[in-house]
């Protein structure tokens, strides 16, 4: 079996095994595997069996994502993510090779943390991101949008109205709301609405996208709260 099929199969039995002992084998394949981690490492002349805890593995930083393809051997990907960009013209890019495991993989993770997405309604605020075709946050929440089976899990967009009446039915209902929003559009929701959110579960996905100034999580948090 090779090393890809291995790792994927130790990812979804992970409790089963030790999370550090995975990390440093998952490092050592990706410095022999990536040329363009291998490069990095070698010219920050490290040697790697140096690495014995996850705290030594050095992080590739976020510019090679944007000027080179990080990918460990040669596939052409099922998609490619891309961030934002707002802090630079030109996005990094994640290149996944398979689309099923990657999503399964994220299904696998909200199970693990939250339960059966079927326990929820999903509504999502994330109008910055809808804006663009290719990002992942808004493939994973339409993952769950689908695997929740709910009439009221949606992309909400600028239709606040909407939200607001299926915040109202919904919570009359044996799901539980999730709430998930970019911090600006999360801030203008309840600044202009009075909500009884006290038994939702709300994602913020951080950043104001240049909407707004930004501020420390805690201090998002706090206003969200009040």
């Amino acid at each position: 079996m090779n090393f890809n099929k291995s790792f994927e199969q130790k990812l979804f039995r992970i409790d089963q095994y030790d999370f550090d002992t995975l990390a440093l084998e998952l490092f050592q394949y990706q410095f022999n595997a990536n040329p363009v981690y291998k490069r990095y490492i070698k010219e920050l002349g490290i040697d790697t069996d140096q690495i014995k805890k996850i705290t030594q593995i050095p992080f590739l930083p976020i510019q090679f994502f944007k000027s080179h393809k990080v990918m460990c051997g040669d596939w052409v990907p099922e998609i490619s993510f891309a961030s934002s960009g707002t802090t630079s013209s030109m996005a990094s890019k994640h290149h996944v090779k398979k689309i099923d495991f990657y999503r399964n993989h994220s299904l696998s993770i909200f199970n693990k943390f939250y339960g059966s997405p079927t326990q929820y309604h999903f509504m999502a605020l994330l109008p910055s991101y809808l804006e663009r075709n290719n990002s992942s946050l808004v493939y994973m929440v339409d993952e769950l949008i689908k695997a929740s089976e709910s009439e009221y899990s949606s992309f909400y967009l600028d239709d606040t109205a909407a939200l607001i009446k299926n915040i109202d039915k919904a919570k009359r209902t044996d799901k539980r709301i999730f709430l998930i929003g970019v911090s600006f559009a999360l801030l203008d929701l309840v600044e202009q609405h009075k909500l009884d959110l006290s038994d939702a579960i709300i994602m913020e996905t951080g950043g104001m996208k240049g909407r707004r100034k930004e501020m420390i999580r805690k201090e998002l948090h706090d206003q969200l709260k009040r």
